[in-house]
């Protein structure tokens, strides 16, 4: 894919974007305003901004508990996603979907199955409807390496390939599971080989570089749209939170942890890339930060002074057996 300096430029603000909405998140939740249980993709940015960038109007990605950003990437209100999480009315699922269901639809952006792995199968229903239609809009699926090992994802991927669906699978490769790292759930490095198995391309890419992560993409949705059938992308990258807010990271090494935040910064390496081609300055990235900052500060307020929502409203846009309901 062809990047002009705008897309470079807009690259690098949604990145931004994406770090400073979630740290801001991470502060919220210690003072109690943020209800339910949150998970964080902070240092992720690369593999949410890149892989939103391929998408278009009409395109379906489901992605999990920890990719808020994606929803910022392809176009979403920050002010709306922020209430979401905050469970205020004002919220894309006026507050019943919270931080681990946050979605917009009319964007595609499908949010997150709470089980880890049925997305997997679900986003094909998606892919098949999109193939049926003769258009060339795609379906992605975005997890992390446990989800992998879930027998859905398997079949979800087995299907895809013997239907010939415009899927692509997007794995988010962490390094850890939970609390559990990689090597001691998995015997092979690169995970992007399983999709031998299936006859459809494995690639693994550096997930911490946003134009590794598009050059990646782009052949991936390039196949898809074509009617090349579905591509299995594994990305490389590093959380800097623990699984979830509050996790007390027993397996994670601080250390560990101290080493990806200096030396591997997706922002950062970024960020000196656009240095080198001249596209940006000191001046220009202050500027950047601080608008940013400025957006997230603008969606915390909406956030803060919008309504919960009214205790009537617990059953509207919801499915239940109103037989069962007392």
């Amino acid at each position: 894919m062809q990047l002009t300096n705008e897309d470079l430029l807009k690259l690098h603000r949604d990145m931004i974007l994406v770090r400073l909405f979630e740290s801001r998140i991470s502060e919220v939740f210690k003072t109690g305003a943020v209800p339910g249980f949150i998970h964080l993709g902070v240092g992720q940015e690369a593999c949410m901004a890149g892989v939103s960038h391929v998408t278009k109007d009409g395109d379906a990605m489901g992605a999990t508990h920890r990719e808020h950003g994606v929803l910022l990437c392809r176009g979403s209100d920050p002010n709306k996603v922020m209430a979401e999480i905050y469970g205020k009315s004002t919220g894309y699922c006026k507050g019943k979907g919270g931080s681990m269901h946050v979605c917009d639809m009319k964007r595609g952006s499908l949010g997150n199955n709470a089980i880890l792995g049925p997305g997997q199968s679900i986003i094909n229903g998606y892919a098949f409807a999109f193939k049926m239609r003769k258009n060339d809009n795609i379906a992605i699926t975005i997890f992390g390496d446990g989800a992998a090992n879930r027998g859905d994802f398997h079949e979800g991927m087995n299907l895809a390939a013997l239907w010939n669906l415009p899927t692509i699978y997007v794995l988010f490769d962490n390094g850890y599971a939970l609390s559990m790292p990689k090597d001691k759930q998995q015997t092979v490095k690169n995970l992007s080989v399983r999709a031998a198995g299936y006859g459809i391309p494995g690639v693994t890419a550096d997930g911490n570089d946003i134009l590794a992560v598009i050059d990646a993409m782009s052949e991936a949705a390039r196949r898809a749209r074509a009617g090349e059938g579905p591509s299995f992308i594994e990305l490389k990258t590093y959380r800097w939170q623990g699984h979830f807010e509050g996790d007390p990271r027993i397996n994670q090494p601080k250390e560990e942890v101290a080493e990806q935040m200096k030396n591997n910064d997706p922002i950062k390496r970024f960020e000196k890339t656009l240095f080198d081609k001249g596209i940006l300055d000191e001046a220009k990235k202050e500027a950047v930060w601080a608008g940013m900052k400025a957006i997230v500060d603008k969606a915390q307020k909406f956030a803060e002074e919008s309504p919960a929502p009214d205790i009537k409203e617990i059953y509207t846009d919801v499915y239940f057996d109103e037989g069962r309901a007392m």
